[in-house]
């Protein structure tokens, strides 16, 4: 699945960075997300961005899901806020 969205930043305890899958990959994902998810919605992926490949899981906000992008995947892109990336997801089965 290959998608772009906009980098941003959910501000906690510490900050986390975060991509929205769009609509209608969320609508597939939603699908087959009884068949792998974990508990709580969460479903494993492999995250491709750029040319760095990481493991992850997406889980379900506002009707739709989002994309953690570990702070490894950030610094060896020169990802930040605001920025539009090109994402490629593999669920893992």
């Amino acid at each position: 699945m290959d998608f772009s969205g906009e980098v941003w930043e959910w501000r906690g305890p510490s900050p986390y960075y975060f991509v929205t899958v769009p609509e209608e990959e969320s609508a597939e994902l939603e699908a087959l997300s009884s068949l792998v998810t974990y508990g709580w919605g969460m479903i494993p992926v492999e995250v491709t961005i750029g040319f760095t490949r990481s493991t992850t899981s997406l889980f379900p906000k506002d009707g739709r899901y989002v994309v953690p992008l570990k702070s490894a995947i950030r610094k060896t892109e020169g990802i930040g806020v605001g920025d539009t990336v090109n994402v490629r997801l593999g669920v893992a089965l």
